[in-house]
């Protein structure tokens, strides 16, 4: 049971509109395919009752609105109601799981709460809403109150509960003990199905969810990219990989959609994916140091279960200092570069000498690296920069003069804009478009970072994407101590780049330009 939409939004600083929770619960129920979804709390909003009817309405078109749960309370029929109004059929009733918490927080004692529960139950049948039941802080309770936990499921176990959800609220356990109070739950209640809620709180919701099932656990909770309250709950993609490859479970989950509601979720919450979370993360597909690459080269050495291309990804070889010979032999066979022994040697070597200056080399720089050191791989570069100038005053727009040789033809332009780079692209823009009747790629994203371990004096790393005329995208990046010397020579690395794409040579339009004047 996904829980994205509902615990995944009691992360701090993250709330869901109700599109965007539509849009996310679209995904999870359709195309990556999770057993349930917890959308909500009740009573929260307006917003959030508006939020759930469209859920639903979707659900049910899809034939799935059983799959649709809503977080509800003990709270004289009031969350019931909220339910039954937003189209909802299933209500995870929220109770007490622990001694402490029916005694301190509500005052009653365990009959008395039993008793509530019961009305609530018998009000929510007489709605046709079905009740998952979760017992609160049942991790503290079976610390500290095994007979209490174990009361409460007696009384109520032939109430209709559909599942008992059990949640390690506070993340206190270890997966010794989920597995061992969830050992005592199911051999003293063999007959009623379980679910598992972690938190992340030590690092250890996936290996308690793990710990769960080996124990008798039906159902496990989580979240996507482990969103929740404080340190998240158990990640789904992680718990889905753990199940199958470690237990030979069989979920329903299209696992090569974990990827894209993984970053679904990252645009719509803010919270960026760290780079190294398994399965999602940028980096974890990719191999740095140089033996690995090697081992793959010879049988896949240091592969496992965890392919790429299960997770609609692929593997990557890192260019840097750690590379050695064999990742730059993998990415100079997907470039289509073929090199002699003792070349690869001079360009690992130049790579080596990047690294150490924390320069992070993309398989795009790739070809660059290797005309620079070869000089014969690939052409020279057909665009130059011969000059520029840019000024910043006050009360004054930006300027920009340039003087760049393209195919050996000087031009020059001036233009103003909004920053001292985006008046030097204006005047690239003005030669493109009234020089040479070409179109320039549009900028799509611009990153401005100090490499790791830098200083404010650091050297500064531009990293540009751009989207050329048919919809392909390029990335570029260049290392300066000035952050609008850095893009510069990361746009004139690009122009250069697409050089060949154009169908006509500089040469023939001028030729054909100097023609018309004669005219």
């Amino acid at each position: 049971m996904d829980s994205t939409l509902r615990d995944g939004e009691q992360t701090n600083g993250v709330s869901f509109l109700p599109h965007e929770k539509l849009s996310v619960a679209r995904m999870l129920l359709r195309d990556v395919k999770v057993d349930r979804i917890e959308v909500a709390s009740a009573r929260v909003s307006e917003g959030e009752k508006d939020a759930v009817k469209r859920v639903c309405r979707y659900a049910n078109m899809l034939g799935r609105l059983k799959a649709v749960e809503v977080l509800g309370f003990v709270d004289g029929n009031k969350s019931v109601d909220w339910i039954a109004e937003c189209g909802g059929t299933v209500i995870n009733l929220l109770s007490k799981g622990s001694l402490k918490h029916c005694t301190h927080q509500l005052n009653k004692t365990p009959d008395e709460h039993i008793a509530d529960i019961r009305n609530t139950i018998a009000y929510a049948r007489s709605k046709n809403i079905s009740v998952n039941l979760y017992l609160e802080d049942w991790s503290n309770g079976m610390k500290d109150s095994p007979e209490y936990v174990f009361h409460m499921v007696e009384a109520l176990r032939n109430e209709g509960i559909v599942r008992f959800m059990l949640p390690d609220t506070l993340g206190v356990l270890t997966p010794e003990q989920t597995g061992s109070f969830f050992k005592s739950m199911t051999e003293r209640f063999p007959d009623q199905h379980f679910d598992f809620h972690a938190h992340n709180d030590y690092d250890l919701a996936v290996g308690n969810s793990l710990a769960a099932v080996m124990n008798g656990a039906k159902g496990l909770h989580c979240t996507v990219n482990g969103l929740g309250e404080r340190c998240g709950n158990a990640p789904l993609a992680s718990v889905q990989a753990v199940l199958k490859d470690q237990l030979g479970v069989m979920t329903n989950i299209e696992e090569d959609m974990l990827n894209e509601i993984s970053h679904l979720v990252e645009g719509y919450s803010g919270i960026a994916i760290a780079a190294n979370q398994p399965i999602v993360g940028n980096n974890v597909f990719t191999q740095v140091a140089g033996v690995h690459a090697d081992g793959d080269n010879k049988h896949n050495l240091y592969c496992n279960a965890l392919v790429p291309e299960r997770f609609g990804r692929k593997r990557e070889y890192a260019l840097g200092k750690n590379s050695g010979k064999a990742n730059i032999e993998r990415n100079l066979q997907e470039l289509g570069l073929e090199l002699t022994p003792e070349q690869t040697k001079r360009v690992t070597q130049r790579i080596t000498e990047l690294g150490d200056r924390k320069a992070i080399v993309t398989q795009d720089d790739l070809p660059f690296i290797v005309a620079d050191v070869l000089k014969h791989s690939t052409p020279e570069k057909r665009i130059r920069l011969k000059g520029y100038m840019v000024s910043l005053s006050y009360g004054l727009k930006p300027h920009a003069c340039i003087k760049v040789d393209i195919d050996g033809i000087r031009f020059e332009a001036d233009a103003t804009g909004d920053g001292q780079y985006d008046a030097f692209v204006k005047a690239l823009r003005h030669i493109y478009k009234v020089n040479l009747g070409r179109t320039f790629p549009m900028l799509e994203n611009y990153t401005v970072s100090i490499p790791p371990g830098g200083r404010t004096d650091a050297l500064v790393q531009t990293q540009i994407v751009w989207r050329t005329k048919d919809d392909k995208t390029i990335r570029t990046h260049a290392i300066d101590a000035d952050q609008t010397e850095a893009a510069i020579k990361a746009t004139i690395k690009m122009l250069n780049m697409i050089e060949d794409t154009y169908p006509t040579t500089v040469h023939d339009i001028m030729a054909a330009k100097e023609a018309q004047s004669k005219e």
